[in-house]
């Protein structure tokens, strides 16, 4: 498939609490995320495609990767800019400025 993405986790770095992931469509990096796991639940302080590989889905196919391995993902301190996408995505507002994914029930 032409628009197959890989994920690369990267070390952690020390000091810090947070680990990136790299986001790659055949050798080339068309992004990144930013995110902790806790007791099982995935949280997302930033998600980046690259300006020119915007608007390819490779967004939506990470957070869809994520939705296989994680029951709960929460998306922190959303933008406004980018409340449309994590309501897309199929998450609720938190009401604190996060958006949550379960597919335990609601959220």
């Amino acid at each position: 498939m032409p628009d197959e993405l890989s994920f690369n986790l990267l070390p952690p770095v020390q000091g810090s609490e947070y680990r990136w992931l790299n986001i790659d469509r055949h050798d080339v990096r068309v992004g990144k995320v930013r995110g902790k796991v806790e007791n099982d639940i995935l949280f997302i302080y930033s998600i980046t495609i690259f300006p020119e590989f915007e608007g390819r889905s490779y967004g939506r196919k990470t957070i869809d990767l994520f939705k296989g391995r994680y029951s709960t993902i929460v998306a922190d301190r959303v933008r406004p800019t980018a409340v449309g996408f994590w309501e897309k995505m199929g998450f609720s507002n938190n009401g604190d400025g996060s958006f949550v994914f379960s597919d335990k029930g609601s959220s």
